[in-house]
């Protein structure tokens, strides 16, 4: 059977920018702003994410195209040295990091619930569905299992219709209503007595003296957790591009639409923030505990929280789509099995792998700095020196411009060629290293 493409540019480019938004953008650039200072860190986010997001991205489609295969076939496939290895360790991370993703797009769902029931008069503590730091609670554990349960089911049927029926179709839906959603937000937001300080803090203060290493490191990770850059998610979908896309300009768009979803997320959260004197550096808290605070304090908070953690919860959805995918397209690339018990099987294996992480915060972190922010800078890392390295460097270029010319030898293909292979896998390796040392670590503090 044929590989299954997109179905049009419109299709390819809201499943795109579907995958990198998530909680990527709309949860975690939030607070990444709010503790890494504000403008300083926002400007360098966007220098980072064209100058190595955006061809890191190309590299991973290129990976994905050229094998027509995702994680688990195309390491293989491209004649890296213990390429199906690879393949199969990435299997059981993302299945670690979709368990522990799908747990935390549940508590989105609740806190929507939740501002569902205040609209009605019903007042519904959207808290206790979060794990305790330590020990455990078993009204948070009953939360969570249910709440995980709901979004797995919710995957499960847009993935068993395939790529043009299933996850482009919801994808055409999805975003857009995320977009308009922000934007509703923005428009209250902003029109708040005292929002000024807070878009001055978010767009405008540059303050070159606090462009630290730590900010710029942040940043630059920021760039490649936000793509969902890591080996996995762009690879699979990067197997399912037609022939005639263009590679570089569905990077570059998809690039500038998942830093408008960033930006317009910060701009719907902070001149609220700052409108009611709270504090933008809540950390993670900033969205599970300072803005229900915010929409507690504003003019019919109940309605404007309901969108928000609606739109979000679409958002975290369409992400876990993809990790699914990544998961499902691996067993039916590699195996006999169907997609439909590719998907079941799957779903059932999500399910079990997060229950440890609904225990409490102390599993739950080191979870996610393992299998989220170690692992996916440890899988874009592969890629990209996969794809600089063991793929021929004319299939390379083919993919990069569309041409089966080989004008390999001048040009700004070329120039792109290198920066792939030599300068793009520095970067993703210091913000490995600053990993290490920061979060894992905890012996030196740039």
């Amino acid at each position: 059977m044929s590989r299954e493409t997109f179905s049009s540019r419109f299709g390819l480019l809201v499943t795109m920018i579907g995958v990198a938004v998530g909680l990527g953008n709309v949860w975690r650039f939030p607070y990444m702003v709010g503790e890494f200072g504000g403008a300083t860190f926002v400007l360098f986010y966007i220098l980072m994410t064209v100058l190595i997001g955006v061809p890191a991205l190309m590299a991973e489609w290129t990976l994905g195209r050229s094998t027509q295969r995702g994680p688990m076939g195309a390491f293989e496939a491209s004649g890296v040295p213990g390429g199906r290895f690879i393949g199969w360790a990435f299997f059981l991370i993302v299945l670690a990091a979709t368990a522990y993703y799908t747990n935390a797009v549940g508590w989105v769902l609740y806190h929507a619930v939740a501002e569902i029931l205040a609209l009605v008069g019903v007042s519904l503590d959207a808290s206790r569905i979060l794990p305790p730091d330590t020990g455990f609670d078993s009204t948070s554990f009953v939360l969570q299992l249910v709440s995980t349960g709901v979004v797995i089911g919710a995957c499960a049927i847009v993935l068993v219709k395939g790529l043009k029926r299933g996850i482009e179709r919801i994808s055409r839906f999805v975003l857009p209503t995320l977009f308009v959603i922000l934007l509703i937000l923005i428009v209250r937001g902003v029109t708040l007595p005292g929002a000024g300080a807070g878009i001055d803090w978010f767009i405008l203060k540059f303050d070159a003296s606090a462009l630290t290493g730590s900010v710029m490191m942040a940043a630059l990770g920021q760039a490649i957790f936000s793509l969902s850059l890591g080996g996995t998610y762009m690879v699979i979908y990067g197997s399912y591009l037609g022939e005639h896309e263009s590679i570089w300009s569905g990077a570059a768009w998809t690039a500038a639409g998942d830093l408008t979803a960033g930006l317009l997320a910060g701009f719907a959260i902070f001149p609220a923030v700052f409108a009611l004197g709270l504090e933008p550096a809540a950390g993670p808290g900033l969205l599970f505990s300072t803005l229900p605070a915010v929409f507690d304090g504003i003019p019919a908070g109940a309605f404007f929280g309901l969108l928000f953690f609606v739109g979000l919860a679409g958002a975290a959805w369409l992400s876990d789509i993809a990790a699914f995918e990544v998961l499902i397209a691996g067993l039916t690339d590699k195996t006999t099995i169907s997609r439909r018990k590719a998907v079941l099987g799957c779903a059932a294996l999500v399910f079990v792998f997060a229950i440890p992480t609904m225990i409490n915060m102390s599993i739950f972190v080191p979870w996610d700095l393992t299998f989220g922010s170690g692992m996916q800078t440890l899988g874009a890392l592969l890629a990209v020196l996969t794809v600089g390295w063991a793929l021929n460097r004319g299939e390379v270029l083919k993919q990069i411009t569309g041409s089966s010319e080989q004008s390999d030898s001048k040009g700004f293909t070329w120039l792109l060629y290198i920066w792939i292979r030599y300068v793009i896998p520095i970067a993703i390796l210091m913000v490995g290293v600053w990993w290490l040392l920061t979060d894992l670590l905890h012996v030196v503090e740039l």
